[in-house]
């Protein structure tokens, strides 16, 4: 294209120079003559006077002289013998004119032009009596006649290239400004073909292709946030098999000695060893995403009670303290009820999973006008480092550990413009805050969960979040 662009401005840019400068070198060529003949007329033209008044030859040699291509010898005066006492015909200065073109400018009467050797001749009649006609010979040179001419037209040949050089660059650079973006849209779609998901355009260049890079982009963005929702749908169903896994894991636990529990065991392992991958793998690389939409919400007391009677039956098996509270009144929180039940889940798994048989947890719900909180408390060893539990993926080296348990938390307690803190419960161990928000805006400081870096680290083991 850019190429292409310089030959067609290159092409029309030079038949402009042509159809323009051609003309007007031949005009100044002729303009040129014009001026040698019309000074040589004005010339001739002082010599007539002294014709008028007299035909001497001694005073038409000193008039002769007195103008500038007589001195120069390039005038002549020719004056018929009837116009003389003796009839002696009078040839004043260097005649270059044939005796038949005076007779016939002497006939005619016209001036009369004529080509010479080294320029022209201009024969100008001037009448000396009543039938008699003087002829008046001026030589132009043909330097004269050409003066300034190749001067004019090198000018003219300078300017033509001036336009086309000026031409060629300008279609040079406007090829430039239109070829560097498509380049670049071009480059990015392979980039983004191969798999380079962050690659973008700079939106520049004309408006075509600012425009196309407008829709690259968004275009961009959209296959990120489609892959970035199948990865974490793919994540957040895997990680949803963990509950009825753990159920699994803690009846298999129960069922004594003998080859077919240990059997039923070590498959429970591998089950859930292959969960774990499926959901590292899923999570790869994805960025955050909104799990709540526009107008999802549900009854944030009736899932807790649901999910709550669920672990409850485990917690019984177990031998755990369980506790309740706040969810006596309809709790409306913008969080889709999937969501929140998962959200939920991750919690109490965590739990179950990382504290002893036996520890005690509870879950109370507070309404603040603007917030909803959610407390899950229990009675274990803590977590040794609630900063790196809560960034993204922190634990996921952990034994047993996905990482994306408070992850997926987070990311529904920030999709109302919550968050989640850690801290230290009143039953001792672990305290997680989740702070869900009803009107959009972010938490304020304070409040039990906000102690995170204050508390103490109890002695023991400590577990890593799920």
């Amino acid at each position: 294209m850019r190429w292409a662009l310089v030959k067609v401005c290159l092409a029309v840019t030079a038949m402009v120079v042509i159809a323009f400068a051609v003309p007007l070198g031949l005009v100044v060529k002729e303009m040129a003559r014009d001026r040698a003949f019309s000074d040589a007329e004005r010339q001739a033209a002082t010599i007539g006077p002294t014709l008028s008044i007299t035909t001497d030859r001694t005073q038409l040699e000193k008039a002769v002289l007195t103008t500038e291509p007589g001195a120069a010898g390039r005038m002549a005066v020719h004056v018929p013998a009837s116009g003389e006492p003796d009839g002696i015909a009078v040839d004043i200065g260097k005649g270059r004119a044939a005796r038949e073109e005076l007779e016939a400018v002497r006939v005619s009467g016209r001036a009369t032009i004529t080509g010479v050797a080294g320029g022209s001749v201009l024969l100008q009649p001037t009448a000396v009596g009543p039938r008699d006609v003087a002829v008046v010979e001026v030589f132009v040179p043909e330097a004269a006649v050409s003066h300034g001419v190749t001067t004019a037209w090198l000018t003219l040949a300078a300017v033509g290239v001036a336009l086309i050089v000026g031409s060629v660059a300008v279609a040079d650079r406007l090829g430039i400004r239109m070829v560097g973006p498509a380049r670049r849209l071009a480059g990015a779609a392979h980039d983004l073909g191969e798999g380079r998901l962050g690659t973008r355009v700079p939106e520049e260049g004309p408006d075509e292709l600012r425009s196309a890079a407008v829709a690259f982009n968004s275009m961009a963005d959209q296959v990120v946030q489609l892959l970035a929702n199948e990865r974490e749908l793919a994540a957040d169903l895997s990680h949803r098999l963990r509950t009825p896994l753990t159920v699994l894991r803690l009846n298999a636990a129960s069922l004594g000695e003998g080859p077919a529990a240990e059997q039923t065991r070590a498959a429970v392992e591998q089950l859930e060893r292959e969960v774990d991958t499926i959901i590292r793998t899923a999570r790869e690389q994805r960025p955050q995403t909104q799990p709540g939409g526009p107008g999802a919400g549900c009854d944030a007391s009736e899932v807790i009670r649901e999910r709550m009677a669920f672990w409850s039956a485990l917690a019984e098996d177990e031998g755990r303290e369980v506790r309740l509270a706040g969810v006596d009144r309809t709790v409306r929180i913008p969080v889709a009820r999937p969501e929140l039940a998962a959200a939920l889940d991750a919690l109490l798994g965590n739990v179950f999973r990382h504290t002893p048989e036996g520890t005690a947890f509870a879950v109370d719900v507070h309404h603040s006008g603007d917030a909803v909180i959610v407390l899950v408390s229990d009675a274990g060893g803590g977590i040794a480092d609630p900063k790196a539990a809560l960034a993204r993926g922190g634990a996921r080296d952990a034994v047993g550990s996905t990482g994306l348990g408070l992850d997926i938390v987070r990311r529904v307690a920030e999709s109302t413009g919550g968050d989640v803190r850690i801290g230290r419960s009143v039953l001792g161990g672990t305290e997680v805050r989740v702070w869900i928000g009803l009107d959009g805006q972010r938490p304020q400081g304070g409040g039990r969960g906000h102690r995170v870096g204050r508390q103490r680290r109890r002695r023991g083991a400590s577990r890593p979040n799920l």
